[in-house]
């Protein structure tokens, strides 16, 4: 099944691991669907980014959780996909533009 590269990644992840990965190896994190594979991801990070070449495709999937909101009400967060991507030497993506 043919997906859309919008609809491969989801979003970009964006935290302090995240942060120190791209400072230090060039990896980016980001959230993709779950029906992905690493071809796809591959192909969807070279479409939105046209001028970076992706190297290797990591995926892991994350589970699902259980947390409590009040004392009685247990809700459970879905559980995701998330794709590290390591680009070319000198390549790198501008996740937040003109900030």
């Amino acid at each position: 099944m043919q997906m859309h590269w919008r609809e491969v990644i989801r979003r970009p992840l964006v935290t302090e691991k995240s942060s120190y990965l791209v400072d230090l190896y060039n990896q980016y994190s980001f959230a993709v669907d779950s029906r992905a594979n690493k071809v796809q991801i591959k192909q969807a990070v070279e479409l939105a980014w046209p001028e970076v070449t992706v190297e290797k495709v990591r995926v892991a999937n994350m589970p699902a959780k259980r947390a409590r909101r009040w004392r009685s009400m247990a809700i459970r967060k879905a559980g995701w996909k998330k794709a590290i991507v390591t680009l070319a030497p000198g390549d790198s993506i501008e996740l937040f533009e003109g900030v």
